[in-house]
């Protein structure tokens, strides 16, 4: 009685699983069915457009106040002759003298110092006949002058020499200073 059972068993399993699945087939001519749907249909909004979604209607959001994007940092000095003492003061060149540093600061200073600083640094640049002429860095005022004073002077300007902090990043500034270094003979 037990192997009658087991047989029928046997051959009816197949037998109702593809009665099952001949039951539940799927229509190839329909979508499949999506769970969560909600997720199928989310709305995406433009970068400008409005947003019902958000309290104040815009879909760029402006940054949470007092944030600090990645990978920049502050200035805490502003423009004007004692900030510049200040930041000579507080300020110093985090970088070596290597050749590597060396090599980044002599291109960085002939794409945007040499202009107006001369290759060799001595104020004689190709667009001196525009303006007036820059200081030497040969003289020993320049010689003296800090490095965060350098640095001061290189983010938010100088006199006739406009603010560089937005085309020279951070770190090439400092190199840039490490390589006038280098002009000066020091």
């Amino acid at each position: 009685m037990k192997k009658r059972i087991q047989w029928g068993v046997v051959l009816l399993l197949p037998i109702i699983t593809l009665g099952a699945m001949w039951m539940l087939r799927r229509d190839t001519s329909e979508r499949n069915r999506e769970w969560p749907t909600q997720m199928q249909y989310s709305p995406a909004y433009l970068s400008q457009t409005s947003n019902p979604v958000l309290p104040d209607g815009m879909t760029s959001q402006p940054p949470v106040a007092g944030t600090i994007p990645r990978g920049w940092m502050p200035f805490h000095y502003a423009p004007g002759a004692e900030e510049a003492a200040r930041a000579g003061r507080e300020l110093k060149n985090p970088f070596q003298s290597s050749e590597e540093n060396l090599a980044r600061g002599q291109y960085v200073y002939q794409n945007y110092c040499a202009v107006c600083h001369g290759a060799t640094g001595g104020g004689d640049g190709p667009m001196i006949p525009r303006y007036p002429n820059p200081p030497s860095y040969k003289t020993e005022q320049s010689k003296t002058l800090a490095d965060g004073a350098m640095f001061h002077a290189i983010t938010v300007g100088r006199n006739n020499m406009p603010a560089h902090a937005s085309q020279v990043g951070a770190e090439d500034r400092w190199k840039v200073i490490l390589y006038i270094r280098r002009l000066q003979g020091m």
